[in-house]
């Protein structure tokens, strides 16, 4: 091999390495600093309070900067904040840069070194961030409804035994296992630094998209506002949502079957495809050959239609409690 080929494999192989190093350090570095998180959504209080974190690199500091003024910086700031990826817009950014690059010279090497190869695998590194991302935000959204009702009834004793909403919340956050302790962990420092509660309670449902977490703060601020006991308020809540979270465990259990078989379908066609592409070129010849048209308009068509199937097959497993 050359020495160009050498040195394409060796940056290839150290891409993969920090894309590798990139997500066990956000997967682990749960020491991040509460204003850094605070200001994904409240940076005009941060900058009102002189409390805003200063930016430690200048390049992702400079990309983090640009596009959190855009619409979709704003989306994607929310997006890491619901899955708990310590990770700034730009280096979000930076990550998914690495991964294209990474992967795209990775399978241009073992494709024979054909444009497509690279689109290949450059399309793969593409998306793998964000299906990282969305994995991690329905794992930890599945893991809070199923600690909601427990959180509930610790609030409930907390009221019944003289604490005030905050006191209780503060209880939550000490004697509760993560992602809850967490979030509320944010809620109590929120509201400690001058932000009232009803905002930290919209900011917590911002980053914890959840229809029985709505349904306690809907309560929790009409009783605030016209009164009432509180305790029996929550206490119904937490007996609703535990039979909620029990009849969606059901449902999840009985429709894995159809889940599983939408998601292995969509991906067997696929995935012999790419590894057709690879290890034998020379059988996809007759479709390479046709020109870049007939190409393009054969992948859309068969991606379409896979897209299709898993899209119908996951409707039908998806059921409203």
């Amino acid at each position: 091999m050359s020495t160009v080929t050498w040195i394409i494999i060796i940056g290839a192989v150290l891409l993969v390495v920090l894309l590798i190093v990139g997500l066990v350090i956000s997967s682990g570095s749960e020491g991040q600093l509460v204003e850094q998180r605070l200001g994904q959504y409240l940076e005009d209080d941060a900058k009102a309070s002189g409390n805003k974190e200063k930016d430690k690199t200048a390049l992702t500091d400079w990309v983090t900067n640009k596009v959190s003024k855009t619409s979709s910086g704003d989306r994607i700031a929310r997006e890491l904040a619901r899955a708990d990826v310590k990770f700034k817009v730009g280096e979000y950014f930076a990550l998914i840069g690495i991964s294209i690059l990474s992967l795209g010279f990775i399978a241009w090497f073992l494709g024979d070194y054909k444009p497509f190869s690279f689109v290949l695998g450059a399309g793969f590194g593409a998306i793998l961030p964000r299906m990282y991302v969305k994995r991690q935000q329905a794992s930890r959204l599945l893991k809070f409804n199923g600690q909601l009702a427990d959180m509930l009834s610790l609030t409930v004793n907390g009221l019944r035994a003289g604490y005030s909403t905050i006191q209780a919340m503060e209880a939550v956050s000490r004697e509760m296992p993560p992602p809850m302790s967490d979030e509320f962990r944010r809620v109590v420092q929120e509201i400690q630094i001058g932000i009232p509660m009803e905002s930290a309670l919209d900011n917590l449902l911002r980053r914890i998209p959840s229809e029985d977490l709505d349904f306690m703060i809907t309560a929790i601020n009409v009783q605030r506002e016209v009164g009432g006991n509180l305790s029996e308020i929550l206490e119904t809540i937490a007996y609703t949502i535990r039979e909620r979270v029990k009849i969606k465990g059901d449902v999840r259990v009985l429709t894995s079957q159809v889940r599983a078989s939408g998601t292995v379908l969509s991906l067997v066609p696929v995935g012999v495809g790419v590894f057709i592409w690879f290890s034998n070129p020379g059988y996809m010849k007759p479709i390479t050959d046709s020109g870049t048209t007939c190409v393009v308009i054969f992948a859309g068509v068969v991606l379409g239609l896979i897209g299709l199937g898993y899209a119908v097959m996951m409707k039908i497993a998806d059921i409203k409690v």
